[in-house]
């Protein structure tokens, strides 16, 4: 007869879950992966359609999913507290906090989009990502920079949705919001839409100089001569052309592996 499994080991088999390199633990963090990207295309789906018990039904079944995800990887974890403070723990939990409230609003549910920045800045899926796609490591700026646009592109549209719904006429369903913010962002300015008073203007502001920044920067990562990361063992330059035999920063010579 085996003994009862104590708190001890659930934390052991937990953190080689989150934390191993086993087949079964890569499948696991593959697994939430897809759990997050399936959330994700849920809420921006079901953000323009009026709601509904089912909605709410499956706001809360994916908000227990999470919850339980995030009480096992901070219990497993070997720095508890310090895991706690970090931005994308408070992401987290804003995330799980609006699907577990049915009668949050639905500009409420478009922050859990905030969940993709613990999904892409989460260390350990960067490396899997590097390790096993070369397609995302030629072009994980790009990656990055489109993700940082999209989550500000969909948190913005629920800030102007949620201020200006119910004081201004020209604001009415999300795909409102969104247009504003998307030519409010690219600095079109049709002028069919505009928001309403001081807090209005703000707002306006706050899209137009951040989102004018993260443009650019997806600009510069899709234009910008590809370049490898590779730290050198010398003076720890990260970036290189793919090519490169020599640091350009100190000289060294570089093995950089390719894919051939």
């Amino acid at each position: 007869m085996t003994a009862p499994e104590t708190s001890d080991d659930w934390k052991k088999r937990a953190l080689v879950l989150y934390e191993g390199e086993t087949p079964r633990a890569i499948r696991f963090r593959y697994g939430l992966m897809a759990l997050d990207l399936a959330a994700i295309v849920f809420i921006i789906v079901t953000s323009f359609l009026p709601r509904s018990p089912w909605i709410k039904l499956v706001d809360i079944l994916l908000g227990l999913v999470m919850l339980t995800d995030f009480l096992a990887r901070h219990l497993s974890g070997h720095q508890r507290w310090r895991d706690l403070i970090r931005p994308t723990s408070w992401a987290d939990v804003v995330a799980i906090l609006s699907f577990l409230a049915p009668i949050a609003t639905e500009g409420a549910g478009f922050l859990r989009i905030l969940r993709t920045l613990r999904l892409l800045h989460t260390y350990q899926l960067l490396t899997r990502l590097r390790a096993d796609s070369p397609y995302f490591r030629r072009h994980e700026d790009v990656f990055l920079a489109a993700t940082h646009m999209c989550v500000f592109i969909f948190v913005m549209t629920a800030v102007v949705y949620e201020t200006q719904h119910q004081v201004n006429k020209q604001i009415t369903n999300y795909a409102d919001a969104l247009y504003f913010t998307v030519t409010a962002l690219t600095t079109t300015g049709f002028g069919d839409i505009t928001l309403i008073g001081t807090t209005g203007r703000m707002i306006s502001v706050v899209i137009m100089i951040a989102g004018v920044t993260l443009f650019l920067r997806l600009a510069s990562a899709l234009f910008r001569p590809e370049k490898v990361r590779f730290p050198c063992p010398d003076c720890g330059l990260q970036r290189h052309e793919p090519d490169a035999v020599h640091c350009k920063s100190c000289g060294r010579i570089l093995n950089i592996p390719d894919d051939g």
